[in-house]
């Protein structure tokens, strides 16, 4: 049994940069959970960009990942362009190869690979999201990509973003998350988190595959996030937050939009 575990720790003594690559160790199972998530998450992504007026800019997808939610965006938002940005290699390589099979997103659809803290934005936008990003900043940095993104949406212009559920550090046990089958092959994802700070979760997640019932395989990885929630969302950004009611089978993040 091959066992892959890598803690934000050892990623910082292997890259020196300030950006850490959270997703590439399991970049290969994102969309057993993604596809799953998105059902959940998809109708309030939806509600939040409806009737949006496209013609200030595009819309800019920070932390795009495999590319799910970019395309949902862009079924959205028929005649908007999107630029998304991915730093994680892996992930973006697979967000390129989807906007690349789709003639649609290869038309409308820009693929960049800088993280939040450094992504260049355009002079205008029509709106943001910011799904499964905004923990993975400080308060310093999310603080001002908000201003950096206030700057350039019109008035009224969203920015839907996504936070884990849990606005206070707490102990959460180990949970298996998604059971799915792949050929003959049975993925599980567990998750499980615990205080790490008086405003940080440490998670840990393990992906474990299954074949003829063995064990053949487990990915494991554990990163930090800041926890908080839309009120604390609204204060930091200096903007109006509210929470987006979620419909799905599912129960997934809570998102929440802020509007300037």
């Amino acid at each position: 049994m091959a066992e892959h575990a890598l803690t934000p720790t050892d990623q910082r003594k292997e890259d020196n940069t300030a950006v850490i690559d959270y997703y590439s160790p399991a970049a290969e199972f994102f969309d057993l959970v993604g596809h799953r998530h998105l059902a959940s998450s998809g109708p309030a992504l939806r509600a939040a960009l409806a009737g949006l007026d496209t013609g200030h800019g595009p819309v800019v997808d920070i932390g795009a990942g495999t590319g799910l939610v970019t395309a949902a965006i862009a079924r959205a938002l028929p005649s908007a362009r999107v630029v998304s940005a991915e730093p994680s290699p892996t992930m973006r390589a697979i967000l390129t190869s989807r906007v690349f099979g789709d003639p649609d997103l290869r038309r409308r659809v820009t693929v960049l690979p800088e993280p939040a803290q450094t992504m260049p934005l355009p002079d205008s936008i029509s709106a943001a999201v910011i799904f499964g990003v905004a923990g993975h900043l400080t308060r310093a940095e999310r603080t001002d990509l908000w201003r950096r993104l206030a700057d350039r949406l019109p008035p009224g212009g969203p920015i839907v973003v996504e936070l884990m559920g849990v606005e206070t550090p707490r102990a959460i046990p180990p949970t298996r998350m998604v059971r799915e089958t792949v050929g003959e092959q049975v993925y599980e994802w567990w998750i499980a988190g615990e205080p790490a700070g008086a405003d940080v979760m440490r998670w840990r997640t393990e992906w474990r595959v299954h074949r003829d019932g063995e064990l053949v395989r487990t990915v494991t990885d554990e990163y930090d996030w800041e926890t908080f929630g839309i009120p604390q969302l609204a204060e930091e950004a200096g903007m109006t937050a509210k929470r987006l009611v979620q419909a799905g089978r599912e129960a997934t993040p809570e998102i929440g939009v802020l509007v300037k």
